[in-house]
């Protein structure tokens, strides 16, 4: 329920603050003087979108705070699932700057705009004459069904499990497309696969088989060098190792009579065993070495066939290459995984599908048994309405498919005169008679105390006269359940509000403000008799409108 809006700087209002209360309230003015800029206000804090044109001063941000009372409307989980402070009593507002850059919060945490939507729609609905147009929307026509019969709960859990199905559904059909996509590339991965797994790739083969390649090439060479410096050592008659030998011989006799000497024999004879080593050890190097032109000629073509495979796969070594190979195994792979998820997506498509047609077959039964009541009672409505006449009938009919809304696909049909067909809202009511229609409907869904707060703008559209009085007497009623206020120029349907209050305009040389107020007792008496008389107010507007008040 809404319990205060307050208003700075938007459009004709410069500071305005208004308490509300339960019940019936309505308000009234002269066309022109702003009480459609209250809605536009309300609206801002329900999440509507805005602009810098609606600042009254442009030098200033526009700031608009409503303040609810939320207790008993089951919103608790709304708050926890958000992470907002959740109180019985919460606060929304808005502030635009002159930029036309908009700030939305609740309870004092910043939020985007639509989740103060989300929140607002489940607090205030706001009736104006273009409402009438979502009566001919079937989905409208099936949630107003869903309301009368009390059973959002299960058309929720419902539409919850068809959003997840038909969201399966569309993976499955994206792997399915995957799945048609890699069929026609499967076999020449696995033949790519082949090739490298045939080719029995190594790490560092590559560089082995280039200095293999190398050292055969050069082998004659390598073979003949080692050859000359063994004997240059050890093989010829005057080599290193005697002439080395002859002088650790000599430098040995003459050691006793000069003593350093010993250890020159000593080193000498130390080389004379290294150079005997290495000797020994390039002889070994040297017969290991063969002229090989068949192993020149396998390794030749090893490395022709791991360049061709690297220019194939763009790869810039075997490494490279064995990173590729892996890749096309994952693919190879992944279609068997994919045909696994393919296979787990339909075995819960199938499950989910056996319990949404059950859950659409029960929530079906349940609109069917209360469609009666609620076409008898809309008519009757109607008939108190001023149109004796009125037949008002819902068409049903079973769809084969399911949808968000389930099996059921409804029409609003009427008629407003004896003998005439009826035909649906939109060939058949007049503008004056679908306003009549839908109050008539939220007459009913109020009783259900789905909603804190209903405002109807100008809900008096095409009505007059005692039909105006009937209309004042449904909106009152309505206030029993909930919060109703209603804008209206008619004093028949003022007189019943529990509350009025009065829009006025203020002007100068400069400027002009809207202002609005409550009205007393005797003050509203005075506003009805002007409305009675056009503003040319007489002792019988005055009796007539203490009369309509009073009854």
């Amino acid at each position: 329920m809404l319990l205060k809006l307050s208003i700075k700087n938007y459009i004709l209002i410069q500071d305005l603050e208004i308490d509300f209360s339960d019940g019936f309230s309505v308000i009234t003015g002269e066309t022109g003087a702003g009480k459609s800029i209250l809605l536009g206000a309300l609206a801002l804090i329900l999440g509507q979108r805005a602009d810098s044109g609606i600042l009254l001063d442009q030098t200033q941000k526009c700031i608009i705070e409503g303040l609810f009372s939320i207790k008993g409307y089951n919103l608790e989980d709304f708050f926890v699932n958000h992470e907002i402070d959740f109180d019985d009593s919460i606060t929304l507002r808005r502030e635009i700057n002159q930029h036309g850059k908009s700030r939305a919060f609740i309870n004092d945490t910043p939020v985007n705009l639509s989740l103060l939507k989300d929140l607002g729609d489940k607090l205030v609905n706001i009736h104006s004459q273009n409402s009438t147009i979502t009566l001919n929307d079937s989905n409208f026509q099936l949630a107003v069904i869903d309301s009368y019969t009390g059973i959002q709960a299960e058309v929720l859990s419902f539409r919850t499990l068809f959003y997840t199905f038909t969201d399966l559904k569309k993976q499955l059909a994206d792997l399915e497309g995957q799945e048609a996509k890699a069929a026609g590339d499967q076999d020449y991965f696995k033949y790519l696969l082949e090739e490298l797994n045939l080719n029995e790739l190594k790490p560092g083969e590559l560089q082995e088989i280039e200095e293999q390649l190398e050292q055969l090439s050069h082998a004659e060479e390598i073979k003949s060098s080692l050859y000359r410096v063994n004997l240059m050592i050890s093989g010829a008659d005057e080599n290193i190792l005697s002439q080395l030998s002859e002088a650790g011989h000599l430098v040995q006799s003459i050691a006793k009579y000069k003593p350093e000497l010993v250890a020159f024999s000593e080193r000498i004879q130390s080389n004379y065993i290294d150079i005997k080593d290495l000797s020994n050890e390039l002889n070994n190097i040297e017969e290991q070495i063969f002229v090989d032109p068949a192993r020149i000629e396998y390794l030749t073509q090893r490395l022709d066939q791991l360049y061709r495979l690297m220019k194939k796969h763009q790869a810039t070594s075997v490494e490279h290459l064995l990173i590729i190979k892996q890749e096309i195994e994952k693919k190879v792979s992944d279609e068997v995984g994919l045909a696994e998820q393919i296979k787990s997506l339909r075995v819960e498509i199938t499950g989910i599908e056996k319990d949404l047609f059950p859950m659409a077959r029960y929530i079906s039964s349940k609109r069917q048994m209360a469609v009666s009541e609620f076409e008898k009672e809309v008519t009757g409505v109607l008939i108190t309405l001023g149109i004796p006449m009125a037949r008002f009938n819902i068409e049903f009919h079973i769809s084969d498919s399911i949808s968000k809304d389930g099996i059921d696909r409804v029409k609003f049909l009427f008629s407003a005169n004896k003998g005439m067909e009826q035909k649906e809202l939109s060939s058949s009511a007049s503008g004056g008679e679908m306003s009549r229609i839908m109050l008539s409907i939220k007459s009913m869904i109020s009783q259900k105390n789905l909603l804190p707060t209903i405002i109807f703008d100008e809900i008096d559209n095409g009505v007059s006269g005692d039909t105006a009085g009937k209309v004042g007497s449904i909106l009152k009623r309505m206030g029993v359940h909930m919060q109703v206020v209603a804008i209206t120029h008619l004093p028949q349907i003022a007189a019943k509000g529990d509350r009025h209050y009065w829009v006025y305009k203020s002007e100068n040389d400069h400027s002009t403000t809207t202002y609005i107020k409550q009205l007393s007792g005797k003050e509203r008496i005075e506003e009805i008799a002007k409305m009675l008389s056009n503003e040319t107010v007489t002792d019988s507007a005055l009796q007539t409108a203490n009369e309509l008040i009073n009854n």
